[in-house]
């Protein structure tokens, strides 16, 4: 084994987690032949459920969600298609209503619902989409998932979960499918998406991602009860090819062997952990503080909210029986353990099932890593695989009733949300950061204001100390300097106050300082005191006008608030007038639903009523005094009450009946119905009525026949589209039904309807009614001029097994019908099939592998060789080769036989023959 590897921990965080219910339904569809649970909480006896309970808050119930169950049929191996070639398939899919036939012989059939039908054909893109798709949306969305796959050894239950895809991206598994689906949906810049890769073998964990790590321990949180193995390695995907490349890494250390079941039987359960975390960024709230006569907007951020959801991937072993598969030695004692583990799985859900008081989910480890997917909090689908082989009966039966017992499992689904405070922090540090910046640049900037207001100040009291020092020069005497000082100081203790004044000014207001400079100092006291005055009475004229300036403002913005209470009581009345019109609204929306509900119940008694007239007048006129049957609605309930009866026996006799009490003309009414669910009943209703002979006569006759082609021609729901074909393939088994079928332009319709279906059971419905319009003799030249034949061969491009062999059937029809037509002496010329280029087709499949196919094939090859003007198409388009090789191998004696004799009879292959020295 490989030992390259990467180690990684498991993260814990301290972030509070907060629990909230999912905001989605469940699909809560029970199983046939099962009771339903009813929608409930979590059951009292589950441990995770007491878990999850008592770490949620009160008022948090969560949403339930059963588990949903698809089951898959694989198709036949090599082995099977040779050891049971003569035995038909033990089950019997029925896809389109959701439901599988077990059969116990060839008589008798059980029959069980799912969630899910996917047939051997279905694409892993579609297994994908109906199975894991949910939960992974859901694992994105902040829940837990499960994804798991059960079933016998060999069933395809790696194939289904864990294909690569490398060869065929077509094949690629769920776990593949998943990764992408999560990388394309999340952010690799907020988003993390970390896995791991785990094997349970013989009760021990080990570590997919590193071999040396082979016992790791599973550890409980006592207080929610989710389980965690802290030893596992954790890596981090960041594209779809490192995870791809670390499940190589995996299944290169999983272990598995050679049984007589499967060559590489899985030996262990394989599970596959992605945990996904994603950032929801929280909202911001403001809060308004006043400080003085200043506002302050102070913002506080919500925490960012972090979703962490972990989806599982479970590839369980097989289970197997020690006498089929052949195990000995060591690998008898893995098969052990493996049907250990798969058997304490199925107690636990028994026990869910039944509302058990006690699960014993401590009976493996299997159950324990489980615990959350059964009865838990996760979301979960259950794929079981199964195979056709009648031999393995009763383990595709106990594989079957396992799902159907997790059907009855509920969970509690919840979402996983936690707050991430460590964010926050880092966020409001750098908040913090730039406010502080913010706040030093305006410090800065007051500062140098400051200063600039002081130097200038001081340089207007340094060119007034000038001024006055002259004048003191000019006038020397005594008197006049004491004077002068006088008013200096004067002058000095103005300046003071008017500087403390502005100080007080820019502390309080931030307002501007007013710097009152003295002017030129005059040559006498008088001029002195008199400039004083007079830039007492400036600065008094200034501080005026700055009152009346504030008091203009105050008033301004009392006019404005006054306006805005104006607007809100305006907005209010607004939005009371909105309220008052939206009830309105909402009045006239609930009368005219109401008066819709009165015009649908008055029509639906006006039909009731038309039909008992109907019924009232036949009655009168052949003179009968019985009493007038229900109506529509009887009609209809009774309609599709017998499309919800047991198929088999109990389906025809219901169906039967339903004809002898309704009436063939009530039922053909409802195909013109305008429900659409009322159609698709009573058009199912007709085709099983066509299945059977003795009604084909009565349904042509009562105009079921233009109806069922009516449907053809104007409705466009693919499953009317499918029954209808399938009924008038029914009715086309009879000759005057077919010249009917063609008079009404019946092949038109089934040539349009071929060309625009998709679905492979409607090709095949489409195919079998002109298959049997092929085999009508005098129909020939008519059907090909209305495209039949070219209807067919379009036909081909579905590939579908089922459609060929109908295909294929419809031209050894045609071609028998040719040949016969010809050795009458009614047609000459070569044939409309090789006129309409359909040799080709049937040379590359005259070896197909399905046998249906390659029968009819070489029947339409032996009557095409029988007439010799096609020899020379059939010689150059390679047929002849094909005919030698019938003529030699072909399995049924008939055919050979048949072919031996065209080719001895045609002197046209005679030559060919000799020319290229066939030795025949």
């Amino acid at each position: 084994m490989a030992n390259n590897h990467r180690n990684g921990t498991t993260h814990r965080s301290s972030l509070n987690k907060i629990d909230r219910p999912l905001s989605v339904n469940s699909n809560t569809k029970p199983a046939s032949k099962s009771k339903s649970l009813p929608v409930s909480g979590l059951r009292k006896s589950t441990p995770a459920s007491l878990a999850a309970a008592s770490a949620a808050f009160k008022d948090d119930a969560g949403v339930p969600g059963r588990v949903r169950v698809a089951v898959r049929l694989r198709c036949r191996n090599a082995e099977e298609m040779v050891a049971d070639a003569d035995f038909a398939d033990c089950v019997e899919l029925q896809p389109e209503l959701k439901r599988l036939k077990l059969r116990k012989n060839n008589w008798d059939a059980e029959t069980y619902e799912f969630d899910e039908v996917l047939t051997e054909f279905a694409s892993q893109k579609r297994v994908y989409e109906v199975v894991a798709k949910p939960v992974v949306e859901s694992v994105l969305g902040g829940y837990n998932g499960t994804v798991m796959a059960y079933g016998q050894t060999g069933t395809g239950k790696t194939y289904t979960l864990g294909r690569l895809g490398e060869e065929d991206p077509a094949t690629r598994g769920i776990m593949v499918r998943a990764m992408e689906h999560i990388l394309a949906d999340v952010s690799l810049e907020t988003d993390s998406v970390t896995v791991c890769y785990l094997q349970l073998y013989m009760e021990t964990i080990q570590d997919l991602l590193d071999p040396t790590n082979d016992n790791i321990s599973i550890v409980e949180d006592p207080k929610t009860g989710d389980v965690s193995l802290p030893g596992a390695t954790l890596v981090e995907i960041r594209d779809r090819q490192s995870f791809v490349e670390l499940l190589k890494l995996g299944e290169a250390h999983r272990f598995a062997a050679n049984t007589k079941l499967n060559t590489e039987s899985s030996r262990s359960h394989a599970i596959l952990m992605v945990h996904v975390k994603r950032s929801i960024e929280g909202r911001d709230m403001t809060h308004s503080g006043e400080n003085g006569n200043n506002n302050h907007i102070i913002k506080a951020l919500k925490p960012p909210i972090v979703r962490k959801g972990k989806l599982v991937v479970v590839d369980l072993a097989g289970s197997e029986r020690i006498d089929k598969s052949g195990s000995e030695g060591h690998t008898l004692e893995e098969a052990k353990s493996i049907n250990l583990s798969l058997s304490a799985l199925g107690k636990c859900i028994n026990a869910l099932a039944e509302g058990s008081a006690h699960v014993p989910v401590r009976d493996s480890k299997l159950t324990r890593l489980l615990r959350d997917s059964f009865g838990g909090t996760a979301r979960t689908s259950l794929v079981i695989t199964i195979g056709p082989s009648p031999r393995h009966r009763g383990e595709t039966a106990s594989t079957i009733m396992f799902g159907q017992r997790a059907m009855k499992v509920e969970n509690m689904l919840k979402l996983k949300e936690e707050f991430d405070y460590k964010s926050l922090s880092r966020r409001l540090d750098i908040q913090l950061d730039k406010l502080i910046a913010e706040q030093e640049r305006q410090q800065k900037a007051f500062e140098d204001e400051i200063e600039r207001i002081t130097l200038e100040a001081e340089s207007r009291i340094s060119e007034a100390e000038r001024n006055y020092a002259d004048s003191l020069e000019v006038n020397p005497f005594s008197t006049f300097q004491k004077e002068r000082l006088k008013y200096q100081k004067d002058y000095m203790e103005s300046i003071k106050k008017l500087e403390e004044k502005w100080v007080i000014n820019q502390q309080k207001q931030g307002s501007e300082t007013i710097i009152i400079g003295s002017k030129d100092g005059t040559s006498n006291e008088r001029g002195s005191m008199m400039s004083v005055v007079e830039e007492l009475a400036e600065v008094k004229k200034l501080l005026l006008k700055e009152t009346q300036s504030r008091k203009a403002a105050e008033e301004e913005v009392n006019n404005l608030k006054s306006q805005v209470a104006q607007w809100k009581r305006s907005e209010a009345l607004g939005n009371t007038e909105i309220l008052k019109l939206r009830k309105m609204l909402e009045d006239e929306a609930h009368q005219k639903k109401k008066l819709e509900g009165e015009i649908a119940l008055l029509q639906s008694q006006l039909l009731h009523i038309s039909f008992e007239a109907d019924e009232t007048r036949k009655r009168l006129d052949k003179g009968g005094s019985d009493k007038v049957p229900g109506g529509f609605d009887s009609l209809m309930n009774q309609v599709r009450n017998a499309q919800l009866q047991d198929s088999g026996n109990g389906e025809k006799a219901s169906i039967a009946k339903l004809f002898e009490q309704v009436g063939l003309h009530k039922i053909l009414s409802l195909l013109e119905a305008e429900d659409a669910d009322v159609r698709i009943h009573a058009v199912k209703v007709v085709a099983n009525l066509a299945a059977e002979e003795s009604n084909q006569e009565k349904i042509v006759e009562a105009g079921g026949l233009s109806s069922l082609l009516m449907l053809l021609r104007s409705s466009e729901d693919e499953t009317i589209h499918r029954v209808a074909a399938g009924a008038i393939a029914n009715l086309a088994m009879n000759e005057i039904n077919q010249e009917l079928i063609m008079v009404q332009g019946g092949i038109t319709l089934l040539s349009m309807t071929a060309a625009n279906a998709e679905d492979p059971q409607t090709l095949r419905m489409v195919a079998g009614a002109i298959a049997n319009l092929c085999g009508n003799d005098k129909l020939q030249s008519k059907l090909r001029a209305e495209g039949g034949i070219k209807a067919l061969l379009g036909m081909v491009r579905c590939g579908h097994p089922d459609v060929l062999a109908q295909v294929a059937r419809g031209i050894a029809n045609f071609a028998k019908c040719e040949s016969r037509a010809s050795t009458q002496g009614t047609k000459s010329g070569r044939s409309l099939l090789i006129d309409d280029g359909a040799l080709p087709w049937i040379v590359q499949n005259a070896n197909n592998e399905a046998s249906p196919i390659r029968r009819h094939i070489e029947l339409a090859l032996c009557h095409l060789a029988q007439h010799e003007v096609n020899a020379k198409d059939m010689i150059s388009g390679g047929a002849l080769w094909e005919l030698v090789r019938i003529s030699r191998d072909c399995s049924r004696e008939d055919i050979r036989t048949l072919a031996h004799r065209t080719l001895s009879s045609s002197p046209a292959f005679e030559a060919e023959m000799k020319r290229l020295r066939i030795n025949y």
